[in-house]
């Protein structure tokens, strides 16, 4: 792309909405030029937008703030979708052709449509997932071009109340800001920090945030299950406040002497660790790790809950990826094996592909915005205005002609000084006329004496005749 080309991408959070702007190099890696976030715990709630004005604001602050960075105005965003409602439900179509022949692709089409007017009480479909299709009595993922008789597509369809949605476009149109696409978050996360072959081979995506935990299965490439359980890395925090501490106080407390599997090595008559506060006060690490690795189980044990009921947790040969902010708990990865007796389970920190420019924190809370980075497609900035062509010269016409202009009438020669010219020698000198008469009086005098002459030599022999 060019310098003036990038994708600009906002996820709003439940702890804080984010953005960014950047561009997909030829390789696969992703160059950052700019990054922005702000709080957002004041507008929404567990994914959802409840004040939309607040929620506008952010949404200007942070696009002025990458205008700012990258010296460039946006014109569009993606944004992300997700939060507690989000969740998939599984449906089928089937079609009876009346002879057998080959399945075309304006018949998948038409499944598909069939699918999306499945009807919802207060819910949309956000995107769906198809699975394999049933042709006759064999399953297929690409149907197209295969021969049959009866057909049944069976979709997994994304579906979230309607308030999660309307809310989020409200707030983009309240600031004035266009949305390119309306991406699920979810899963532009997964195909951003999965990588194909564990897809392929079967896994579970356990995405643990601020306010939720989006818990994800694939298998044979294609998305399972996905439900989202209303609990997170906030309630540890909350749960925190118990010791007589401010939320802020027992942030640190967890980002600072938080396990999740905290084991008591103390000694008989051993004084108890201590966990400073910022006023002069302390409260015991015992203490603080046994509220902290109750709330910890509590979310991991929902969390294996839901790929059981996915049905695949038998199948998941690549095993389980943990990622989010909530992951960086310590010890969160021997909790989760210990509660799903699973061997293979490790933390992604950041995406499959490379991350260029801007440093971002590798701790897994950009994950899901350079998910939605890496899912855009379109151009974000606004284009450049072409230069205005010079106007015309006054009294011309703006025609696409060659203009001749009017040649200039030469200017009148200047008089030349007359050169001086030198005087002829005479042969004889003649008399002075007293000064009157110049180069005249010479000319004539000079002819006069020759005619003269000329005549005296004429008439000498006459004049003699005469005298006798």
């Amino acid at each position: 792309m060019a310098t003036t080309d990038f994708i600009a991408a906002i996820e709003l959070g439940s702890s804080r909405i984010a953005g960014i702007a950047g561009r997909k190099q030829s390789d696969g890696s992703i160059e950052v030029l700019a990054y922005a976030c702000e709080d957002s715990a004041a507008f929404v709630r567990k994914g959802l937008v409840y004040n939309i004005d607040k929620a506008a604001h952010a949404i200007r602050n942070i696009v002025s703030s990458l205008e700012a960075q990258t010296g460039r105005s946006i014109a569009k965003v993606y944004a992300g979708v997700g939060g507690q409602s989000l969740r998939t439900v599984e449906n089928q179509v089937s079609r009876t052709l009346d002879e057998e022949g080959i399945i075309s692709g304006e018949l998948v089409d038409e499944l598909c449509d069939e699918n999306r007017d499945l009807p919802l009480a207060d819910m949309c479909v956000l995107d769906v997932a198809p699975q394999e299709y049933k042709i006759d009595n064999n399953l297929h993922a690409d149907p197209v071009g295969v021969a049959g008789k009866h057909i049944t597509g069976r979709y997994l369809n994304l579906i979230a109340r309607n308030p999660l949605k309307k809310n989020l476009e409200q707030s983009f149109e309240k600031a004035g800001m266009k949305i390119a696409d309306l991406l699920v978050a979810p899963t532009a996360l997964a195909h951003a920090v999965l990588a194909e072959n564990e897809m392929r081979a079967g896994c579970a995506l356990v995405d643990l945030g601020a306010a939720t935990t989006t818990v994800q299965v694939y298998k044979n490439n294609i998305l399972r299950y996905l439900a989202v359980i209303p609990l997170g890395g906030n309630n540890i925090t909350h749960d925190l406040t118990s010791l007589k501490i401010e939320e802020n106080e027992a942030e640190q407390l967890k980002l600072h002497y938080g396990d999740a599997l905290y084991q008591d090595t103390e000694e008989e008559g051993e004084a108890p660790a201590m966990c400073p506060l910022d006023d002069g006060r302390s409260a015991k690490l015992y203490d603080v790790n046994n509220i902290v690795g109750a709330r910890a189980e509590e979310i991991i044990a929902n969390a294996w809950n839901q790929i059981q009921l996915s049905g695949y947790e038998n199948e998941l040969f690549a095993g389980v990826i943990l990622t989010g902010g909530a992951a960086n708990l310590p010890n969160t990865e021997a909790l989760f094996r210990n509660q799903s007796h699973m061997d293979k389970v490790h933390t992604a920190h950041s995406i499959q592909e490379a991350v260029q420019g801007v440093r971002l924190p590798e701790d897994g809370r950009q994950n899901t915005l350079l998910g939605l980075l890496a899912a855009g497609t379109d151009n974000c900035c606004v284009p450049e205005k072409p230069q205005p062509a010079p106007e015309p010269a006054q009294g011309s016409l703006d025609l696409d002609v060659e203009v001749v202009e009017k040649p200039e009438p030469p200017k009148p020669a200047e008089p030349k000084p007359e050169t001086p010219k030198a005087p002829k020698p005479a042969e004889t000198e003649k008399p002075s006329d007293g000064g009157k008469g110049g180069k005249r009086s010479s000319f004539f005098g000079s002819l006069f004496d020759r005619f003269r002459d000329g005549m005296l030599d004429d008439n000498s022999d006459s004049m003699d005749d005469s005298r006798n």
